[in-house]
C-alpha cells in the first residue's frame, strides 16, 4: 500500500553514522527530511549530500532535521564521508543511515522493481512535528534532485501550517500568498485586518503574514 501525504511516517531502527536511532524518537517534535540514496560510492549522490551538508544550517533555522539513507553497510560510510569532503569542500554533518537489509527502503517504497530491483530510487519525504507526511518526492537514479526547492516547500509548508493562506506557483520567501479558499471573507477580516487584493473571489491575494 503507498504511502500517502497525510499518513503517518513509518518507524523504525537502525544504524547511522551517529550512532543508533530509532527515528520516531530522534525526530520528536521536529520537522524532518530523510532521503535515500541508491548506493554509496556513487557520483550524484556525493555531489546531493555534499550540498545538503552545506545547506545544514538553514535546515537548522527552519527546526529541520535531515538524516540520509543508503542501502550500503555501515563500515563502507566513513570511506565515502571522506570522499564527500574532499569533493564537495563540506563534511557530512547529519545521520546517513545504513539500510543494508532494505528494512527501511522497503517501509518507505523507496525500491521499484520496475527500475532496479536492489537500489533505491531518489526518495525524499518532509515530516512534519506531527510524524505525518508533508511532502514526498521521486526521481530516477540519474537525476539529482534540488535542495533549494526542498527549503522553499519547507517555508510553504511551515507558513501554511501556522497561518489560512496557500502559495502560489514559484512562490518564495517573503513573497505575496493566496488566502486559503477555507477562510470566508468575514473571517479573513479578522486574520487579514489591513486587507487583501482581490483578483477574483476564489483568489485573494495578501502579503506574507509575519511570525
Amino acid at each position: 500500500m503507498a504511502i500517502l501525504i497525510g499518513d503517518i511516517a513509518p518507524d523504525f531502527e537502525a544504524e547511522t553514522t551517529e550512532g543508533h536511532i530509532r527515528f520516531h524518537d530522534y525526530i520528536e517534535g521536529s520537522w524532518a527530511v530523510l532521503f535515500s540514496h541508491p548506493k554509496n560510492f556513487t557520483p550524484v549522490c556525493t555531489t546531493e549530500l555534499g550540498y545538503t551538508a552545506k545547506l545544514k544550517p538553514e535546515f537548522d533555522k527552519r527546526g529541520v532535521k535531515v538524516l540520509g539513507l543508503s542501502v550500503d553497510e555501515l563500515k563502507n560510510h566513513p570511506a565515502w564521508s571522506k570522499d564527500i569532503e574532499e569533493t564537495q569542500g563540506t563534511a557530512l554533518n547529519f545521520p546517513l543511515i545504513a539500510d543494508h537489509d532494505r528494512s527501511v527502503a522497503t517501509k518507505y517504497e523507496m525500491i521499484h522493481p520496475n527500475a532496479d530491483n536492489s537500489l533505491t530510487v531518489r526518495s525524499l519525504f518532509v515530516i512534519g512535528p506531527d510524524k505525518k507526511i508533508k511532502l514526498k518526492i521521486e526521481y530516477p537514479a540519474s537525476t539529482g534532485r534540488n535542495f533549494d526547492e526542498v527549503l522553499r516547500v519547507i517555508d510553504s509548508l511551515q507558513l501554511t501550517a501556522k497561518h489560512s493562506v496557500a502559495t502560489p506557483v514559484n512562490w518564495k520567501q517573503g513573497e505575496d500568498v493566496i488566502i486559503a479558499a477555507a477562510v470566508s471573507d468575514e473571517a479573513a477580516k479578522a486574520k487579514f485586518p489591513e486587507g487583501w487584493k482581490t483578483v477574483k473571489p476564489y483568489l485573494r491575494i495578501v502579503p506574507q503574514p509575519q511570525g
